[in-house]
């Protein structure tokens, strides 16, 4: 029986779309490569593809921020680029991608936890200092669609909707080229930050497999990973190249114990009047500090297929499914919502997400009337199943369901494009590479509402014991399902024209310019972006290059849209009154924070108001130098000034009092007598981001002893806040803040302002060394938004990574590694949460918070 046989009726629907779209790729894979010959197949039975190798090096060919005219290197890019080959990405000993990406790019930065919800599952990251989705994703070139998922509870990144990296099979990529450079003028919305391009493997015989297996020093957190890759050869010299990934990882922790009391009251004492707090299991609340339990399963294709007339027919695709589970909330069992019929010890509420998720493009290229010509078209889709399981809705009583479906979560994205491109002589120093194209993008976001009892609003009454009388919270703990009233659909189109030139007029000396135009639907308007690059080599192998741009990142339809709730909880106090409301004292009180889109009654009554595209301008400067061979150095400096800035507001506490006295939210003082906290996007800020980036590497030939690879890499980042938009009066009135000094410090002072990434290869004979050497610099967590006594600074840690390969006949590798070698942690001087032990080591380490771990792995080529 399927695994998905099992499902709910909408999560099945999405399958319905999806399995089709699988078989036709298997059934036209088989076909393809039926039409090769046995004799072909004879021919290519020798080793995989080295493309991937050849990738590492400094002068490998770069396609992105690029088009047309003469190849370019990263060293001869007139705009800083980094390109990583697969060899190095599975050096990492990392199984997702965005962990390989913080392990070798400087610029890159992941939190280790990063808050709650679905924040969890799509960490937020940030590239030169900027949110993960103010960054361009390319698969081969095409735009990648983003995840349906949003960070509406990260502390950095808050309220971003990424790309989801980890749905990328590892064993597809060849190569990752990340172009550190604000790139808007020549691809579109969100390339601010710069652009990341996955390019997948091509070649057309041979492969390989592997797997790989591993855990924590502390011996949880096992993690299993296979991978499988293999090329087959099409006629007239094409190729389809095949793999298939599936990983899975087990949860983590590192909570203390509990120091609250856990059955007896008051609920704020270490022990209380029930004996059972002498016996109780004390390190069973704090499951959810620490990565939950995860797997995912994904599958790739690339191929090209030349016909006549030299045009080349194309595609490639992925499909990936993620089964997730995390505890995202736990109420003791003193707790009023822990009705003890249901859960005598409380509740440690999970959040499940299946989510299955899948690309596919295709599209044709050739020479077309002298002008090189590309024609696609990608289609995308992220679809979102949310369920709660081992939770419940007090207020509906002991008869209460204890698993629940959410919410659905649908992100669809076509994006067609044509480019065109030639170089014509006009008497300059190199031909004039003229480069043009058009764009069309349609893209739909739907959230639709969960079971009914996952935000029904009960009446129970509890019978007897410390809360007899009193009505629980209302809704569902830790979270709840999304109604048919914050539900909705919502479609938007863009069509785009760019024209990119490029040139040398004088004799090593580069000059190009972009220009692009851009109108949307539904609000954000028309948009123009520019771009002026240039570089000159002044002296043999010593060469300075600059940038100037400005470009814009449109509001996601998400952010015009989410709504969503989530459980915190508050003790009442002796004065038996919360919020305005009666209570009763020592009572553990669950209240909700709940995400308003920005064009509903209650978001407009708090000050709400129609989302404007963030706009920036891009300044670079930098020098690239070889001065004896085989050592390469850069160094670029840049400033992105962003005005507009999409975030989400302050936790805006509203009493029960504030939602009686406004017309607009009273409605609300029903399901939240003791009112709720609320948040909503808006265009609060704008922001100066200025940094350095240097890369050094140089390669040694040792001789009898081998070779040796060494690099290193330095970023330095500075953000600052240069406005902030004023309080509305709506919120004004009561006494609440738009964007607090908690908001302000995540965005500019909760990342480390600076890295250092210093790699090692060394290979010789069959054995190969990799070193990985990180030096994360200190951040800042803001605890409160208005205590500063709970601020906690975290020094800078040194991060060891080694892996140790030895190679066997008949291309069999064994890998054995550690990261994190010598099991450094963050400073244990967190905000620690009484109740379930959570926050010694803070949440925003950029290495994580579990320690070191070991693994092992086992390659065979094919």
């Amino acid at each position: 029986m399927s695994r998905f046989a099992n499902l709910p009726q909408t999560h099945r629907r999405a399958h319905r779309v999806l399995w089709p779209w699988a078989a036709a790729t298997v059934a036209a894979s088989l076909a393809l490569a039926g039409r090769t010959t046995a004799a072909d197949a004879a021919s290519d039975a020798t080793a995989a593809d080295a493309s991937a190798a050849d990738a590492t090096a400094v002068d490998a060919i770069v396609v992105t921020g690029v088009r047309g005219g003469v190849d370019r290197t990263a060293l001869t890019s007139p705009a800083p680029i980094d390109v990583f080959g697969a060899p190095q990405l599975n050096a990492t000993g990392k199984v997702g991608l965005k962990e390989i990406l913080n392990t070798l790019e400087p610029s890159f930065n992941l939190p280790g936890i990063n808050g709650g919800g679905t924040s969890w599952t799509v960490r937020a990251f940030t590239l030169r200092g900027l949110n993960g989705d103010q960054a361009l994703f390319l698969v081969n070139g095409k735009r990648r669609h983003t995840t349906a998922l949003i960070n509406n509870l990260a502390a950095v990144g808050n309220g971003g909707v990424p790309v989801d990296l980890d749905l990328i099979p590892l064993g597809a990529i060849d190569h990752i080229e990340v172009l550190r450079d604000g790139a808007a003028a020549q691809y579109g919305s969100d390339a601010i930050a710069g652009v990341v391009n996955i390019i997948l493997k091509t070649g057309s015989h041979g492969g390989g497999a592997s797997t790989t297996i591993g855990a924590n020093y502390q011996g949880d957190g096992l993690t299993e990973h296979e991978a499988l890759d293999y090329g087959l050869k099409l006629p007239n010299d094409g190729f389809l190249h095949l793999a298939f990934d599936a990983k899975h990882n087990d949860a983590a922790s590192r909570a203390g114990p509990t120091t609250s009391t856990i059955f007896g009251f008051p609920t704020t004492a270490p022990f209380g009047t029930s004996p059972l707090d002498l016996t109780a299991d004390r390190y069973l609340y704090g499951h959810s500090y620490g990565p939950g339990e995860e797997a995912i399963y994904s599958a790739a294709y690339n191929a090209e297929l030349p016909i006549s007339r030299g045009f080349t027919l194309y595609s490639f695709s992925t499909f990936s499914y993620r089964d997730s589970k995390k505890n995202t909330g736990s109420f003791l069992p003193n707790n009023s919502d822990s009705l003890p019929q249901v859960y005598p010890n409380g509740v440690n509420a999970l959040r499940r997400i299946f989510e299955p998720d899948f690309q596919v493009a295709a599209g044709v290229k050739g020479l077309l009337a002298g002008w090189d010509m590309d024609f696609s078209s990608t289609f995308g889709r992220d679809f979102a199943y949310l369920k709660g399981e081992n939770t419940i809705n007090a207020s509906l009583g002991p008869s209460s369901p204890t698993s629940f479906h959410l919410a659905n979560q649908i992100f669809d994205q076509l994006t067609s494009t044509l480019d065109l491109s030639r170089s014509f002589n006009v008497g300059l120093a190199k031909p004039l590479t003229v480069a043009f194209g058009l764009e069309h993008r349609f893209e739909e976001y739907d959230i639709e509402p969960g079971d009914p009892a996952s935000y029904a609003i009960g009446n129970y009454i509890i019978p007897s014991g410390h809360y007899a009388g009193q009505v629980p919270a209302l809704g569902l703990a830790s979270y709840a399902g999304t109604a048919p009233a914050d539900s909705g659909s919502i479609t938007r189109q863009n069509v785009a024209a760019y024209v990119d030139l490029g040139t040398e007029p004088l004799k090593n000396w580069y000059l190009g310019l972009a220009g692009r135009a851009e109108h949307y639907t539904g609000g954000p308007g028309d948009t123009l972006s520019g771009k002026v690059s240039t570089r000159w080599e002044f002296l043999p192998g010593y060469a300075v290059r600059a940038t100037i741009s400005n470009g814009f990142r449109a509001p996601s339809l998400a952010q015009d849209i989410f709504a969503s709730a989530t459980i915190t909880g508050l003790v009442c106090p002796s004065s038996g009154v919360l919020q305005g409301a009666p209570c009763v004292p020592g009572q553990f009180v669950t209240r909700p924070t709940k995400f308003l889109p920005v064009g509903s009654a209650a978001a407009q009554a708090l000050g709400a108001t129609t989302l404007r595209p963030e706009e920036s301008n891009n300044y670079s400067v930098g020098l690239t130098a070889q001065p004896i061979p085989r050592l390469r150095l850069t160094a670029d400096a840049y400033e992105i000034d962003i005005s507009n800035r999409i975030v989400a507001t302050s936790n805006l506490n509203l009493s029960g009092a504030n939602l009686a006295s406004s017309p607009a939210l009273s409605a609300l003082l029903i399901q939240f007598p003791f009112g709720f906290v609320a948040q909503y996007f808006t265009n609060a800020v704008s922001t100066t981001t200025r940094g350095i980036d240097v890369v050094a590497a140089y390669d040694l030939n040792l001789h009898r002893w081998g070779q040796l690879d060494l690099s290193a890499s330095y970023s330095y980042i500075q953000t600052d806040i240069t406005r902030i938009a004023g309080t509305p009066p709506q919120l004004s009135a009561f006494g609440l803040t738009l964007y607090d000094r908690q908001k302000q410090a995540n965005l500019t002072v909760a990342t480390p302002r600076d890295k250092l990434v210093l790699l090692a290869n060394w290979s010789v004979g069959d054995w190969r060394f990799d070193l990985n050497e990180t030096r994360y610099g200190p951040y800042t967590e803001v605890n409160s938004p208005t205590d500063p006594s709970l601020d906690r600074t975290y020094g800078a840690k040194w991060i060891t990574d080694l892996e140790v390969t030895r190679t066997f006949p008949h291309g069999v590798e064994l890998s054995l590694g550690a990261e994190n070698l010598f099991d450094v942690y963050p400073n244990r001087v967190g905000v620690v949460n009484a109740q379930t032990g959570a926050g010694q080591y803070g949440n925003l380490s950029p290495f994580g918070i579990t320690g070191g771990y070991y693994y092992g792995r086992v390659t065979v080529a094919l």
